[in-house]
């Protein structure tokens, strides 16, 4: 027995493979019962073959040309293709095609060897569809995830657009109201009245402001105000008081609320004795300049008052009593360029100040009420020649009350 009959005995006794063999023109001269049991049926009679040929077996012309480069240049091919079987089963197939049977007694003979992976090619198609959904399912997370990134950065956007106009409202606030009238506001919702023993209240206004409006237009007349203003909002905030409201020449402010303390008959005059040496000033140099002088009246007194929120709509921070009447007298009663205070509050800063008795005045309610105009700060408790800055001594003095 030669060993192409070895081959062909060994492959019959191996159901499992499908093995074929044909000759230099490609015609079938054999074929296993593996092949038969493998393509459900048979291209032969018994043991010979009839008209087929190894090329009728594949549908591929590409499988068709390495069958014929195999036979004309005697070298080995192999390769997987998809065979429809006898019953039109669709069944995946691996071939080996050798040359080389050129023996003796079996010149010129071929041998195709095929095995049947459909279970291996069902396991890899369906390894690729899961690869390929787990592949679409990783893009659509990365879409997913950019799509988050993205929303991610329009919230933080939404946020800090929320938190910058937040910002701009608790500010808008802080200029309307105290910081702790806005902030029991903000916690609570509302803010009601409150009722103090001690507040000094303090008007300024302008003399004969009628007359210089009407030399001014009404653009240039505001900003001139503003101006002014805007420097006695720097002024009372340097003293710790809180500035309540204009109406239009006329700047009231007041110490000792919305946080109650001692020092407010002295931070209401160090502030005022700095807004009239401030308006005296610019004064001196509009007189120069050949323009009309603003000329400034301030009024103090200091006593209880009602403080607080009403209402629901604009807002507004105000105070209420006899307290503010009596301010506003002072001022009325006062001189341009100087301070002047009530005799309750002269009699908290006496010891501090240097003050001019300026005999009494009818106030509303009160009867006759002693005024007072401060010069300055007493030489001893005077940091500066002018006497409008205390020094350590009274700063010290001031915070122990």
């Amino acid at each position: 027995m030669d060993s192409f009959d070895k081959i062909i005995t060994s492959a019959s006794e191996n159901p499992a493979l499908s093995i074929l063999v044909f000759n230099s023109e490609g015609e079938l001269e054999w074929v296993s019962n593996g092949f038969k049991k493998m393509r459900e049926c048979s291209p032969v009679k018994g043991d010979r073959p009839e008209s087929s040929t190894v090329f009728s077996l594949y549908d591929s012309e590409e499988i068709k040309d390495s069958i014929t480069a195999c036979i004309k240049e005697r070298h080995p091919v192999n390769f997987i293709c998809e065979i429809r079987t006898g019953n039109g089963k669709s069944k995946w197939i691996k071939a080996f095609v050798s040359p080389g049977l050129n023996c003796a007694d079996h010149p010129g003979k071929f041998m195709a060897i095929e095995v049947d992976v459909t279970a291996f090619r069902i396991k890899e198609e369906r390894i690729e569809k899961q690869f390929k959904k787990m592949k679409e399912i990783a893009r659509n997370l990365e879409k997913a995830n950019q799509l988050l990134e993205e929303q991610k950065e329009k919230i933080n956007l939404q946020k800090r657009t929320i938190e910058d106009e937040q910002q701009r409202s608790e500010k808008l606030l802080l200029n309307i109201l105290p910081f702790e009238v806005a902030k029991q506001l903000k916690t609570k919702g509302r803010a009601g009245t409150r009722h103090y023993k001690m507040v000094s209240v303090v008007f300024a206004d302008f003399k004969g402001f009628s007359k210089i409006s009407k030399t001014l237009e009404p653009k240039d007349l505001v900003n001139i105000l503003d101006g002014y203003f805007a420097r006695y909002d720097e002024i009372i905030e340097k003293h710790y008081l809180e500035k309540i409201k204009t109406i239009g020449d006329a700047y009231m402010f007041a110490g000792g609320l919305p946080l109650s303390n001692k020092s407010n008959p002295f931070d209401a005059v160090l502030a005022s004795l700095e807004i009239q040496h401030y308006m005296n000033t610019l004064n001196d140099a509009r007189v120069l300049q050949n323009l009309p002088v603003w000329e400034l009246r301030i009024g103090i007194h200091t006593g209880p008052v009602v403080a607080g929120v009403v209402g629901k709509k604009r807002l507004a921070y105000d105070i209420w009593g006899d307290t503010v009447n009596i301010a506003s007298r002072m001022e009325q009663g006062g001189h341009v360029g100087m301070v002047n205070i009530s005799g309750v509050t002269y009699d908290y800063i006496r010891e501090f100040f240097e003050c001019d008795h300026r005999g009494k005045i009818d106030t509303k309610n009160t009867g006759k009420t002693d005024m007072y105009f401060v010069n300055r700060i007493r030489p001893k408790y005077s940091k500066d020649n002018l006497g409008m800055e205390p020094n350590d001594l009274m700063i010290n003095l001031i915070n122990k009350l």
